[in-house]
């Protein structure tokens, strides 16, 4: 099993290939960045103030608040199907069309419906970006080799938070447009140029070759190996592609023959349900931790801190930017150190950055202290960091490994409608607890990022390096499962330098990777 040494890790032509596709499926998540970064900024809009009536701090809950319902919705009905059966690129492809409805009925809203107009336009953006959310990083880990799988998937999020900065930035740029125009239509204008990255994602997906696995699944196994060989080509031999293809076609034709393909076996199969509550709970964290308020309400936080509102939205410009470089760092470190450390350790980091942000305020309240302010902004930036290499990215690479191939759009569905709750809860909660509680609703958001660390090392098991088929050592799966072709070269791989080893250790079918008895409930 020799001769796999940097196995899936040259830049060969099909590397380059999949970081350059990569790229361009994370412009799904740029539009979806992008209006999540926007947002922020039009909710401080004066002439969008004035457009929506009654407009205070329940307003803007219930507007920021009601895009999750729709998330959750899609996750829930809708994403899983279009996935499924349209396959991940068609998919991606409804889900922006739906998203793009969404944002052209919010541009226009205008009168005595303004209200209505945005409440529903942020519903079906909801809904379109539910689809979205999930068959990028379903089709990104279905295509990526398991050495490359957490970075390629980070690379998902690496668009969200570009797209989160340059809404921003947009946001900051409007404030310069103050006569009567730019007071009326400024808000108008950022909000519609989300057209521009929507249209050229929605021109280069049907380009793309369908998900390897997704055509298995569909019994067009001649046209999966055509994918597995564009995908891979110069990174692996054709036998080792050969051998993908035959892991890819068992873990498929397993799962077929058992009734695990029905919706319910989520819940009634205790592999398949070990595995969504486990990511349902991630994603509920990564909600809960406190960045669906980062997000939404960044201006205003540092408006409290006694920021101007042009500086405000300066000063959310450089923390999404940084938050780039952040994601982009975790693409190298997340397949190194695995998943739990990286999550572990963001949570850490943005549990202390919270403590400083409630401390401060009661300790020099009223702006009286201005280098305590500055602090708070400082630690702002640092809560950003620990986010971008943590829950951030992390917990969508889990959700969209962890399941088998007949159950991964299904289970990464309704893992991702937990974090849609998680955000109703926050985007709800916040605005009225800084009204009500100042600084001290820092302390709560504090105390779930402390609880979520010995959460994420007691209930998750590692799953770096491990090909998609080979989960089942993990969770438990159909019997008699055995690891995959492919895992046993990597083991091989791993252990190729020890040659002192005894012979008997390279007999094939060796539990390399466990053999599943002892598996994560």
């Amino acid at each position: 099993m020799n001769g796999i040494k940097g196995l899936g890790l040259g830049f060969s032509e099909a590397s380059w290939r999949l970081h350059s596709l990569c790229l361009l499926l994370a412009l799904g998540s740029f539009v979806w960045g992008y209006n999540v970064g926007v947002l922020a900024s039009v909710l401080a809009h004066p002439g969008f103030r004035e457009t929506i009536p009654g407009y205070g701090p329940y307003r803007r809950g219930l507007i920021t608040a009601i895009y999750y319902l729709g998330t959750w919705l899609s996750y829930v009905f809708f994403s899983r199907p279009a996935a499924d059966l349209l396959g991940r690129r068609y998919a991606a492809m409804v889900g922006m069309s739906v998203l793009c409805v969404g944002q052209a009925l919010q541009a226009s809203a205008s009168g005595l419906v303004a209200l209505s107009m945005v409440i529903f336009g942020r519903i079906v953006s909801g809904l379109g970006t539910g689809i979205v959310s999930t068959s990028v990083p379903l089709y990104q880990s279905e295509i990526a080799p398991a050495k490359q799988r957490g970075k390629l998937v980070v690379l998902n999020h690496v668009g969200f938070v570009a797209g989160l900065a340059s809404g921003f930035w947009v946001g900051y740029a409007i404030t310069f447009w103050n006569d009567t125009h730019g007071y009326q239509s400024g808000w108008r204008l950022s909000v519609s140029l989300s057209f521009i990255p929507a249209t050229l994602f929605l021109l280069g997906i049907p380009f793309l070759y369908e998900s390897p696995r997704w055509l298995v699944e569909h019994g067009r196994a001649d046209e999966a190996l055509k994918a597995l060989q564009f995908y891979r080509e110069g990174a692996f031999t054709p036998s080792q592609i050969q051998d993908e293809l035959t892991d890819i076609k068992r873990n498929v034709s397993a799962y077929q023959a058992t009734s695990l393909k029905k919706w319910t076996s989520l819940f009634t199969n205790p592999s398949l349900f070990s595995r969504l509550w486990r990511a349902a709970l991630l994603h509920f964290m990564a909600q809960m931790c406190g960045a669906t308020a980062m997000k939404y309400y960044l201006p205003e936080l540092f408006r409290v801190l006694g920021l101007s509102p042009r500086v405000s939205l300066l000063a959310g410009g450089i923390e999404s930017t940084l938050k780039i470089g952040c994601t982009v760092l975790e693409m190298f470190v997340i397949d190194r150190v695995g998943r739990r450390v990286t999550l572990a350790v963001g949570a850490g980091i943005m549990a202390f950055a919270l403590l400083i942000n409630g401390a401060l305020p009661l300790a020099y309240p009223n702006n009286t202290n201005r280098v305590a302010d500055y602090t708070c902004v400082v630690f702002i930036f640092i809560y950003s960091l620990g986010y971008s290499m943590g829950f951030g990215p992390a917990a969508w690479v889990y959700g969209s490994e962890i399941f088998p191939t007949a159950a991964r759009a299904r289970g990464l569905s309704f893992a991702a409608s937990g974090g849609a709750v998680g955000s109703i809860i926050v985007s709800q909660l916040w605005p009225i607890g800084i009204a009500e509680l100042g600084s001290k609703i820092y302390f709560f958001f504090m105390a779930v990022n402390l609880v979520c660390v010995p959460i994420i090392f007691l209930l998750y098991p590692e799953t770096k390096g491990r090909p998609l088929e080979d989960m089942e050592v993990l969770f438990g799966g159909y019997e008699g499962r055995t690891p995959s072709t492919t895992s046993l070269l990597l083991a091989d791989e791993r252990d190729d330098g020890d040659e002192d080893e005894d012979d008997e250790d390279e007999r094939p079918g060796r539990p390399l990777l466990g053999d599943g008895r002892d598996v994560a409930r």
